[in-house]
């Protein structure tokens, strides 16, 4: 989830599909993708419901792990 979108950014459409509501909206992994490396940003973006991050620009490898590690979660 792109953390600078244009019309919706990734907080905002974080809290739309938390407040989807049910167990599958609830449990969704969603990995922010930031180009910021601020001190904090990681419990920024846990705390607005996602469950991790990836900073700009970022390594394939990374994101595929992140990736694999939270699939392998919800499975």
């Amino acid at each position: 989830m792109d953390i600078q979108m244009p019309e919706l950014d990734g907080y905002e459409a974080t809290a739309c599909i938390r407040k989807l509501g049910g167990d599958y909206f609830s449990k969704v992994p969603i990995i922010a993708l930031t180009a910021s490396a601020m001190l904090g940003m990681r419990d920024k973006v846990i705390e607005a419901g996602m469950n991790d991050f990836v900073t700009k620009p970022f390594v394939p490898e990374e994101l595929n792990l992140k990736i694999q590690q939270y699939a392998l979660a919800v499975v």
